[in-house]
């Protein structure tokens, strides 16, 4: 079992755990996969979220493993997600969870498989302060590259480092890393945070870490 006192950085996923973005980036790729793959949307829909926490392009390779149709699909989904990104909110609860996480010393960090550019510029439009935050770039991603730079940066240990994240693949990666994880309810629930990492904090809300942290 993880130990709160054990953890010096939390990093946290971006879509789906700080900002709640997860719902409209599945519609859209609900309506390409169907547009283009001929899936229904609903079941496109549901494709989508369970095999979140990739990027987008690895994503189509699992579902439709090479179909010369999906860079195209990629390239209008990248596209196509940015339009009112920039404008949306973190979630209620993210301000003051960080701001209570770090006055305790702890550092944070921001993982995602968004592009570098895209958290960069959301991120410095809003005011939550980051010690770090990475984004996907060719051969720098979610996962193991993140995490050896954050360890390398920080030098810590990797069972120093908590990763909260919204998708099954988020606490995949973690394990795989040698990282401890939380899972946050949204796309995916309790109980199936619960089956796949019983050993591992589910949280509803960031309030709930800010808890089990013990601040």
């Amino acid at each position: 079992m993880i130990s709160p006192e054990q953890i010096k950085l939390c990093v946290f996923d971006f879509d789906g755990t700080l900002v709640d973005s997860m719902g409209a980036f599945a519609d859209l790729a609900g309506k390409l996969m169907e547009e283009v793959h001929g899936v229904p949307f609903d079941e496109a829909r549901r494709n989508y979220l369970d095999t979140s926490g990739v990027p987008f392009y690895q994503q189509l390779e699992i579902l439709f493993t090479g179909d010369p149709r999906n860079p195209g699909v990629v390239e209008r989904f990248e596209k196509g997600k940015l339009e009112g990104f920039f404008a949306e909110p973190y979630f209620a609860d993210v301000p003051d969870a960080l701001g209570q996480i770090q006055a305790s010393g702890r550092k944070v960090a921001v993982s995602s498989n968004n592009f570098q550019e895209n958290v960069e510029e959301f991120v410095a439009g809003h005011a939550v302060p980051f010690d770090h935050v990475l984004g996907f770039r060719p051969g720098f991603e979610k996962g193991k590259d993140h995490f050896q730079y954050l360890i390398d940066q920080e030098g810590i240990l990797p069972e120093s480092i908590l990763f909260v994240g919204d998708s099954l693949k988020d606490g995949e990666r973690a394990q795989g890393s040698g990282v401890s994880f939380a899972g946050r309810i949204g796309t995916f629930t309790k109980a199936q945070f619960q089956a796949k990492f019983p050993n591992s904090p589910v949280l509803s809300t960031l309030k709930d870490l800010v808890v089990w942290l013990k601040l």
